[in-house]
């Protein structure tokens, strides 16, 4: 793998796994433009998600620490009903993730029609999103459900998880600030979860000639994760999502002329 394409890579992920512009689509248009033949892409994959995973629990140690603390206290206090809600929400992901995995996969390979039309949609969640007043609500155990079926549909190339369960959540009367919250703690357990499931399938194999450029884009994965979400948190609380609402419509309007373009040639 070449090193510049891990980093600029690695770069794309931190941001876009945070900002409401779509991870997965970003990095597909990203190997697009670069020309990046990402050999090992499964263990790419693999260590950026993980370098985001890890950043977002140094950004959330003390609210990870205070829920584990509550989960130990073996009551049902706040910290346990919230992680029930946690883990309420996961189960849409995990079923689509288990049974359609290879269908998924299908659609990660330079679609960049479907990526300019997913980006559409979440340029409109965000719209919405934006439009909406803020409140004190609490997420409710209702809303952990509807949060958790947006998460699964998120994993459609394109479609940004962040962006579409903290517009989801938002859109449900929740506080701005507790989505964002809520939206960045329930994606951690998918992903130790996947990345698991990834390693002990035993297709992963790291060569000696790929280890600096895949610890080159886990650095800047993480570096830029630790930057994207603590950025995001605050202009989820200020309103701020319509810039990245115009972001995804232009980008999207623009992967589809790319397409258009490359089919009259």
């Amino acid at each position: 793998m070449d090193t510049i394409n891990a980093i600029i890579l690695g770069i794309i992920q931190g941001l876009t796994e945070f900002l409401p512009v779509s991870s997965s689509g970003h990095i597909e248009l990203g190997k697009v433009i670069l020309g990046a033949e990402v050999k090992e892409d499964m263990l790419f994959t693999v260590v950026v998600h993980f370098a985001t995973a890890l950043s977002t629990i140094v950004i959330f140690r003390k609210d990870i620490l205070d829920l584990l603390k509550g989960l130990f206290q073996f009551q049902w206090n706040e910290e346990s009903k919230f992680a029930v809600k946690v883990l309420i929400s996961m189960i849409p992901a995990a079923i689509v993730g288990v049974y359609f995995e290879d269908q998924l996969k299908a659609l990660f390979k330079g679609n960049v029609l479907l990526v300019g039309c997913m980006l559409i949609v979440t340029a409109i969640l965000l719209y919405f999103a934006d439009k909406a007043k803020n409140t004190s609500k609490n997420v409710s155990y209702s809303n952990a459900v509807v949060i958790g079926i947006s998460q699964a549909i998120a994993m459609l190339p394109g479609i940004s998880r962040s962006g579409a369960t903290i517009s989801t959540s938002v859109l449900l009367g929740n506080d701005k600030t507790k989505a964002a919250r809520f939206s960045f703690l329930m994606v951690v357990p998918l992903i130790f979860g996947k990345i698991g499931k990834d390693i002990f399938s035993g297709e992963l194999a790291l060569e000696s000639s790929d280890i600096l450029p895949m610890s080159l884009g886990f650095i800047a994965a993480f570096v830029a994760g630790l930057f994207a979400c603590t950025w995001m948190i605050n202009l989820v609380k200020k309103s701020k999502l319509t810039y990245f609402s115009i972001y995804c419509l232009v980008v999207g309007l623009i992967a589809i002329g790319y397409v258009g373009y490359q089919t009259y040639l």
